[in-house]
């Protein structure tokens, strides 16, 4: 099951009748007095979602994976690099943004620890939708593996606002352990651009579990270096 929501069309919305909005808004004023004001840090916190599930089997039960494009950004400094053809190679290196081609990507021989290494560095990877389907003969699975396969960039859309979008995009993946946890903003948006993402990330979530709100335990949201909030 995979869901992929953004604001080219209408968005999938499920009813957050569990979740009380009250209770939602106080988590956050508070979060944003602690990190803005109690304890001020010298960068800018990210805040993190973090959800228990429950009646899901991870060994048995089908997996899901699925992402949503969210309105504001959800962490402050991202990197990307561009796996290009030519005109995206041209496009990206204009633009100033990191870029390799597919003989660049061919240099690494399918070598996983130099995949890994290298692709560690950065946050997203984008590939020219020409490229995509070369990926694994060029950089075997590794990429698939460490749920860094690049998503598909077309040249209908310029590489700086497909990077923006990117870097709005919450993925959320069941893996082997019955909890998940996403960036979902930073501490400088308002409180109110922060509840409208954090609403988005939730119900995109509950529309990919089978029994919806049902598999959800327990929800919890905090800022990187301060406490954690249960909003569910």
């Amino acid at each position: 099951l995979s869901l992929m929501a953004d604001w080219s069309r209408p968005v999938v919305r499920v009813p957050m009748s569990k979740l009380s909005s009250e209770v939602l808004q106080s988590a956050i004023k508070d979060i944003l007095e602690y990190s803005l004001q109690t304890k001020k840090r010298g960068f800018v916190e990210t805040i993190e979602l973090q959800v228990g599930l429950k009646n899901y089997d991870p060994t048995r039960d089908k997996k899901f994976s699925g992402s949503v494009v969210l309105p504001y950004k959800v962490k402050t400094s991202m990197t990307t690099i561009v796996i290009g053809d030519q005109q995206h190679v041209d496009e990206a290196t204009a633009a100033k943004i990191t870029v390799i081609d597919s003989a660049g990507l061919q240099s690494f021989k399918k070598d996983k620890k130099k995949i890994k290494k290298w692709a560690k560095q950065y946050d997203n990877l984008l590939a020219s939708d020409s490229l995509v389907r070369q990926i694994p003969r060029l950089a075997g699975p590794q990429l698939t593996k460490m749920g860094k396969f690049p998503s598909p960039a077309t040249h209908d859309v310029p590489l700086p606002q497909k990077i923006d979008e990117i870097e709005r995009t919450v993925k959320f993946q069941m893996k082997k352990v019955l909890c998940l946890g996403v960036a979902v903003g930073t501490v400088d948006l308002t409180h109110a651009q922060v509840e409208e993402n954090i609403a988005l990330a939730i119900n995109t979530l509950v529309g990919l579990l089978k029994k919806g709100w049902q598999n959800v335990m327990s929800v919890h949201i905090k800022s990187s270096m301060g406490p954690s909030h249960r909003i569910f």
